[in-house]
């Protein structure tokens, strides 16, 4: 018989069902209820209906829980303390995007060994997204797989739809049908239209395939997320966070219906890839956000324990404690520090004025 499937496929390894992992790793109650308000202040800001900003910080991606739970008690800390004017949301990404090759995260090769083991690696992202939230501190991840974000979405208060996928209808449609606040990046080069056409598209109903709990493939059929927004990253190695790029923006959403606030991403082009330069980000905007009639509403900064990243080593042994394996990223203390000035800033100004986007 002459084979004319599969010819480049070397196996196929069945994964433990949605509905499965969520009885290994169960959600209770009082958990489930922090989500659902951490969700509802999150849209409160997005939609200038709170004056607080709302900060996602943490890592570029999550290699060792060990670390990551260190990082998210530190944080959820600063999360009760600076309440009044800041909401703290924990980056957990456990997916990266790969340009051609390289790891992609947590969840596909939990052993950073190349063994990919992803039906343990999905079990080690749930435990510890269930970890940080049981600290009271909210969720943030990147949805890359369509089909992963079925097996943790009951705990994330925010998402992100990446520079790369922003364009792609499986990841569009696939917002649609989210339970929770999606910002939409502007692409690498720093074409905004594209994220502006995602969050049109994403608050639209949508007929896909996926995956449902018992883990078969469905035909879902969305009701349309009305509350998606645009992530400013910077393209081509240029940032789009200045006021003149703020209020462009501004102009290209208010053609649309869609008028949440702006986030800004204070790492990748904004910071030139440089990770000590996110505090100039950082310091711009909440001038910005001083001076009034601004309609950023969030910032994002990439963070660990310690600074800088590592290569990756053949013996995950040998990687120093707390240091990112992707992306570079500020330490604790320069967190804390600059999560202290925008802390301080809204203060002294009274608070994000609620101009909307």
């Amino acid at each position: 018989m002459v084979r004319t499937n599969n010819l480049n496929v070397s196996g196929l390894t069945p994964l433990i069902a949605p509905a499965d992992l969520k009885q290994v790793f169960p959600f209770s109650d009082a958990a489930a209820e922090f989500v659902t308000r951490s969700r509802q202040q999150i849209k409160d800001i997005l939609w200038a209906h709170d004056p607080r900003m709302m900060v996602v910080v943490g890592p570029c991606s999550i290699h060792d829980p060990k670390a990551a739970t260190e990082y998210a008690e530190r944080l959820a800390v600063l999360h009760r303390e600076l309440a009044d004017q800041l909401l703290l949301v924990m980056r957990v990404y456990f997916e990266k995007p790969r340009t051609t090759v390289g790891w992609k995260g947590l969840i596909n090769d939990p052993d950073l060994n190349g063994t990919h083991q992803i039906s343990k690696g999905l079990g080690v992202a749930r435990g510890l997204m269930l970890s940080i939230t049981e600290m009271g501190l909210p969720v943030a991840t990147e949805m890359l797989d369509p089909f992963t974000v079925q097996y943790f979405a009951d705990m994330i208060s925010w998402g992100a739809i990446g520079a790369r996928t922003t364009e792609s209808q499986t990841h569009r449609e696939m917002s649609s049908g989210l339970s929770f606040p999606v910002g939409f990046k502007n692409g690498t080069d720093g074409n905004l239209q594209i994220a502006i056409d995602a969050m049109g598209a994403a608050c639209h109903p949508h007929s896909f395939l996926g995956l449902n709990r018992e883990g078969r493939i469905s035909i879902v059929h969305t009701t349309g997320n009305p509350d998606t927004h645009i992530v400013l990253r910077g393209g081509n190695d240029q940032p789009n966070f200045h006021a003149a790029d703020i209020d462009r923006t501004r102009s290209l959403l208010e053609k649309t219906s869609i008028k949440t606030s702006i986030m800004v991403d204070c790492s990748h082009a904004n910071s030139f890839k440089d990770h000590t330069r996110q505090e100039e980000v950082l310091i711009d905007v909440m001038e910005q956000v001083a001076a009034g009639d601004c309609p950023i509403g969030a910032l994002m900064i990439e963070s660990f324990l310690n600074e800088g990243n590592q290569k990756m080593t053949e013996s995950p042994e040998d990687l120093a404690y707390g240091v990112s394996i992707t992306d570079k990223c500020v330490n604790w203390e320069t967190t804390e520090r600059l999560l202290r000035f925008a802390h301080a800033r809204l203060k002294e100004c009274g608070g994000r004025k609620l101009v909307g986007a």
